[in-house]
Order: C-alpha cells, then sequence, then structure tokens
C-alpha cells in the first residue's frame, strides 16, 4: 500500500440479512408477508396473469405496510425472487404505561420499555384497561428493525 492511499475499514453493520429472505414469486401467498418498496407488507390479494408471448406469467400482489397500513402494489413475473421479511410476534406483560411508551417485563425478567403506545383506538382501549387495574399481555410485531403493538389481551390470573 503506497502512502497516498487510505486504508478503508469497516464497522461492524448489519447489513440486513437476517431481517429478509429470498423466496419465488409464484410461492407467495394471501395473507403471507413480502417486501415491497423496503416496506415489509401483508399481502391481502394477489393474482397470477398468464404468460404471453414475450414471456413470464405476472404476479400481480396488493399488500399493506404491517406497521402504516399503507397499501403497496407490485407487479414481478413469477419465477423471480422477491424479498420476505422475518416476522415475529412476541407477549409481554404490561407493567406501566410512561410518556406514550409501554413498559412491558420480558420472560427473563429483565425490561423493555421502547414500544410506544399505538395510536387510535387500540391504544386509548390498553390506557383504559390499565388504567382500571387489569393485568395485560401485550403482543408486538417485529420486523426489519421495527415493532409495534398489535394487540393486548387480559393476562390469565395467577400468571
Amino acid at each position: 500500500m503506497s502512502d497516498n492511499e487510505e486504508q478503508v475499514t469497516f464497522e461492524s453493520a448489519d447489513a440486513g440479512a437476517a431481517m429478509t429472505y429470498p423466496a419465488q414469486c409464484s410461492a407467495l401467498r394471501k395473507n403471507g408477508h413480502v417486501v415491497i418498496k423496503g416496506r415489509p407488507c401483508k399481502i391481502v390479494d394477489m393474482s397470477t396473469s398468464k404468460t404471453g408471448k414475450h414471456g413470464h406469467a405476472k404476479v400481480n400482489l396488493v399488500a399493506l405496510d404491517i406497521f402504516t397500513g399503507k397499501k403497496y402494489e407490485d407487479v414481478s413475473p413469477s419465477t423471480h425472487n422477491m424479498d420476505v421479511p422475518n416476522v415475529r410476534r412476541s407477549e409481554y406483560q404490561l407493567v406501566n404505561i410512561d410518556d406514550g411508551f409501554l413498559n412491558l417485563l420480558k420472560k427473563d425478567g429483565d425490561s423493555k420499555d421502547d414500544v410506544k403506545v399505538p395510536e387510535g383506538e387500540l391504544g386509548e382501549k390498553i390506557q383504559a384497561d390499565f388504567d382500571d387495574g387489569k393485568d395485560l399481555m401485550i403482543s408486538i410485531l417485529e420486523a426489519m428493525g421495527e415493532e409495534t403493538c398489535v394487540s393486548y389481551k387480559e393476562a390469565p390470573q395467577g400468571a
């Protein structure tokens, strides 16, 4: 290496490899997940067109962003791969609600306090039931480095 060349060092970075996996378009199913325009989405409608004179059958996808609810559409040849997000659902016990964030208790006893109270009716119901002194279990959906509260239920007594 000469004196005028810079040495490039790479910081350890998450390339997102574990966040998605490839799947052939023809293997995708309604109510499954797919990444469209870099967003994790749930497929709400899909149709396949017949092969044309010049090629592949096309898959038309209509999907909703699992975090924002925004609608996305995409068309792709059925033989091409698309990214599918690794989606994980976890349940935590609600300990407190503080400054718009849920204070949750993990199974190992650690606390998790980085999930916002959901907006709208779900957040209002969680707040009301918590204020009534009910023990609540919160379902958190995680995908591609994002997470949100998607539902809750009253914890069984003696849990």
